[in-house]
């Protein structure tokens, strides 16, 4: 399937030894990683926003590393920094009051934040915002959040493919879908927390879909699933098969209509995301 990629959230895992590594230490993991798969999510500079004054960003060397350690047909889905995609600084109790985030949707921060990531240019499939859920404390409405949205995504360079995530499941309707339609947008499909299942969304909203889409495989939630685990990803602790199934038929009606997809499969959906790869692949 040429227009399907399946890769894991993030590839540093020891415990992938025998799965994935050949060793624990002393090994590139990402260069024997891209051995076996084609593309990977990267996570890692989500997590940006310390403080109003401190924003921190990619480094070119770390990117630079990244894309020397795959191969000409591997590609990249990097999730932009959240200190762009946070309408508010995060509080450590609810009861604090909120602190607007100066920094929510800037293009200039975005500027700097490609500047980053320059040396995955030709490796880059998509650049993924991911929103929090948005209580009407932090955004009046839909429209008023597609409004700035939209503002925003006017100042993006045109040589990137971007995805959209939200947790708002009541966001999820016509209006967000033609949106992202006229936009040049992606829709990213998250299977996990409390969001609703991605196959009936799909079958509901796949008419939108044309271009590209992006599944991320995240299951109910990362502490029981790190319980269970001892966070020791080498085996299936959640078996998630009828979902996996409904998904290999989500991917083949994709594939029929030549949609560009990459599937990000986590470990805490059923506790070593390799071998649910090796599921899904066996399905197609």
């Amino acid at each position: 399937m040429k227009n399907i990629r399946i890769g894991t959230c993030s590839w540093k895992y020891p415990s992938w030894q025998g799965i994935v590594y050949s060793s624990e230490n002393d090994i590139n993991y990402l260069s024997e990683y891209a051995q076996k798969y084609n593309t990977v999510e990267i996570d890692q500079w989500f997590w940006s926003l310390f403080g109003e004054k401190k924003v921190v960003l990619p480094q070119q060397a770390v990117a630079r590393e990244y894309a020397q350690s795959v191969g000409d047909d591997f590609l990249f889905t990097i999730k932009v920094p959240n200190s762009i995609t946070l309408t508010h600084e995060y509080n450590k109790k609810k009861s604090d009051p909120l602190r607007q985030n100066p920094h929510f949707l800037s293009a200039e921060l975005f500027e700097g934040f490609l500047a980053g990531i320059a040396p995955l240019k030709d490796k880059t499939g998509l650049l993924m915002f991911q929103f929090e859920y948005l209580n009407k404390k932090k955004m009046a409405s839909q429209s008023e959040f597609l409004d700035l949205l939209k503002a925003f995504i006017k100042k993006l360079p045109k040589d990137y493919s971007y995805g959209i995530e939200i947790r708002n499941p009541n966001y999820l309707n016509d209006g967000y879908f033609k949106f992202l339609q006229s936009e040049h947008c992606a829709h990213v499909f998250l299977q996990g927390y409390y969001m609703p299942d991605i196959f009936s969304l799909y079958n509901r909203f796949k008419d939108y879909i044309h271009d590209t889409v992006v599944i991320r495989l995240h299951g109910p939630g990362r502490e029981d699933m790190e319980k269970n685990t001892g966070k020791v990803w080498n085996r299936i602790v959640a078996s998630k098969d009828e979902e996996i199934t409904s998904l290999i038929d989500i991917l083949k009606d994709l594939e029929k209509r030549h949609v560009n997809v990459f599937v990000n499969v986590n470990n805490h959906y059923e506790g070593s995301a390799p071998l649910t790869i090796k599921k899904i692949f066996d399905g197609l």
